[in-house]
């Protein structure tokens, strides 16, 4: 005779109070009459990794018969006879879950619940999962030089195929929703899903005998476990349902006026009106005169339309996905990063509402921000006037060994601090006369009239060179990361077909080739190493 083991495994994030989850559910099978056992295996720090939580739990030790009540054709009762004594049949719980093993998985985020059946921790025989559709991007899906997140819809069909039950919800809405942490929620979706031994009642008061946050907690329970009876098993609830209408919504390809319109406007906060209207009069001068209605400040300058001989055109659908990747990446360019723009966007109004509100902080706490720095002279330099920000430049290489960055902490909360970071930002009107300012503009004005150019020659070069400026990011070594690969890419690539050394649709085939392979490895070495003077030192005479 065996006791039946019930095994969960929780996948959270650090710090969304997995360990508190795990705990809740030791103290309900306790004060239920079963026992548990409980394990976790730490994570890396932030996102890079995780924390796993695996506990175990089963029916208190049973009694059984010995061989004297047990033996063939024995009555029912002979185990209370004569010479029959009766022995307790304890539980083994292990230390670590088993692949194919486990009754209950619970993520709190998706790509963990990818993780989770990647490890086989998710059967169709045997498994109820209960996962969040909400995203934390990875590190290595924000370091990837163009869209380098998770498709969702692979993780949802192998949820609804490898699961027995899948009970799916957006979790991270309800913990919002609800100011609490996301283990209330995925407390409440165990209780929704029917996984849970013992009654609400014992749920709630381990809840309320844990004294911090019990309100919201409680609240939090209801709502999820709400959320999971809304559906039955295996068919995504109400909140995963609205938030994936959300997610298709918000990342729905753009038209091509509204990406005009969302460049001139990202342009406008950058620097002022003028240059919103310099991003216009570019895309204005590709564009067929009246290829877009209303989306260059109104219709197009009759001298234009006399110039060209054009008249009102619709574009196809491979000139609409040209010059939708171009007008991304001109205002992205045009809208380059520097420390004026970094001094500006940490300073304003509305990131430090988002902080308190991640932060939970209540209106009368108080909440410092320290902004870690690394400038060093590249950046001075690239906000000098470009005269002066050569003579500096200049000056440092014949330092070699002068440090060329320093560490600053300033906290942007303090009154010294804040004053500090918005004297750079009120930089912005001499930007236009700035050493970085002047090479960006050269460098986007050959890449524009490249495009120009070749784009009516052939679309297939035409759209590889559009997306060419997705290797410049950045400031700092980043930024000189991505130089590099894109002269590397220009010379190798742009340059033989601007010449006509190469075949056009030839050059656009290598060129997209090589340009996925930069995105993929941005932190590659572009070129070879630079040469390193030897430097001879005396040797010490012997003592």
């Amino acid at each position: 005779m065996t006791t039946a083991v019930t095994r969960v495994l929780i996948a959270a994030l650090g710090g969304e109070g997995g360990g508190v989850l795990a705990e809740w559910l030791v103290q309900c099978a306790q004060q239920a009459g079963w026992l548990a056992q409980a394990t976790s295996v730490p994570g890396v720090a932030q996102r890079t990794g995780s924390t796993s939580y695996y506990i175990e739990w089963a029916s208190a030790a049973k009694q059984r018969g010995t061989e004297a009540g047990e033996g063939a054709g024995a009555s029912a009762d002979a185990g209370h006879g004569a010479g029959a004594s009766a022995v307790h049949v304890a539980p083994v719980f292990a230390l670590s879950p088993m692949p194919g093993r486990v009754d209950v998985v619970v993520a709190s985020e998706w790509l963990e619940t990818a993780r989770m059946m990647e490890r086989g921790f998710v059967t169709p025989e045997l498994t109820t999962l209960i996962a969040s559709t909400s995203r934390v991007f990875t590190t290595h899906e924000k370091m990837h030089g163009a869209d380098g997140r998770f498709d969702p819809e692979r993780i949802r069909t192998l949820a609804l195929t490898l699961a027995k039950h899948a009970v799916l919800m957006d979790m991270e809405a309800l913990t919002v929703q609800h100011q609490t942490v996301v283990s209330a929620v995925m407390f409440g979706a165990m209780a929704g899903a029917g996984v849970l031994p013992w009654t609400d009642e014992v749920s709630e008061a381990v809840i309320r005998a844990s004294g911090k946050g019990v309100k919201a907690s409680l609240a939090a329970f209801a709502a999820a476990k709400a959320e999971a009876l809304a559906k039955p098993a295996g068919e995504p609830s109400a909140s995963t349902q609205s938030s994936s209408t959300s997610t298709s919504t918000s990342t729905s390809t753009p038209s091509l006026s509204q990406l005009i319109d969302l460049g001139a406007q990202r342009c406008e906060d950058y620097q002022d009106a003028r240059y919103a209207h310099d991003y216009r009069q570019r895309m204005q001068s590709a564009l067929p005169a009246g290829a877009l209605a209303g989306a260059l400040d109104g219709a197009l300058d009759a001298t234009h339309v006399a110039r060209t001989g054009a008249h009102d055109t619709t574009l196809d659908a491979t000139q609409t996905a040209l010059w939708s990747d171009a007008a991304r990446q001109l205002a992205l360019w045009m809208c380059y990063e520097d420390v004026v723009r970094v001094a500006d966007l940490k300073t304003r109004r509305e990131r430090f509402t988002r902080i308190r509100q991640e932060a939970q902080a209540a209106p009368t706490d108080l909440v410092h921000v320290t902004e870690h720095f690394k400038p060093g002279v590249d950046e001075i330099a690239s906000i000098l006037p470009a005269a002066w920000g050569r003579r500096l430049l200049a000056w440092a290489e014949q330092k070699p060994g002068r440090a060329r960055h320093v560490g600053l902490h300033i906290r942007s909360t303090s009154l010294w601090g804040y004053l500090m970071l918005r004297a750079m930002a009120r930089l912005r009107p001499w930007r236009r006369a700035s050493l970085r300012f002047a090479e960006e503009h050269a460098a986007i004005d050959g890449w524009w009239a490249a495009l120009c150019a070749l784009a009516p020659q052939s679309p297939a070069m035409g759209q590889a060179l559009a997306q060419l400026p997705q290797v410049l990011k950045g400031y700092g070594d980043t930024q000189r990361r991505g130089r590099e690969h894109y002269e590397r890419l220009w010379s190798q690539w742009v340059a033989p077909a601007l010449a006509g050394q190469m075949p056009l649709d030839e050059a656009a085939a290598q060129l997209r080739q090589a340009l996925q392979a930069t995105l993929a490895k941005p932190d590659a070495p572009a070129a070879k190493t630079k040469e390193q003077p030897i430097q001879w030192f005396k040797q010490r005479p012997a003592s």
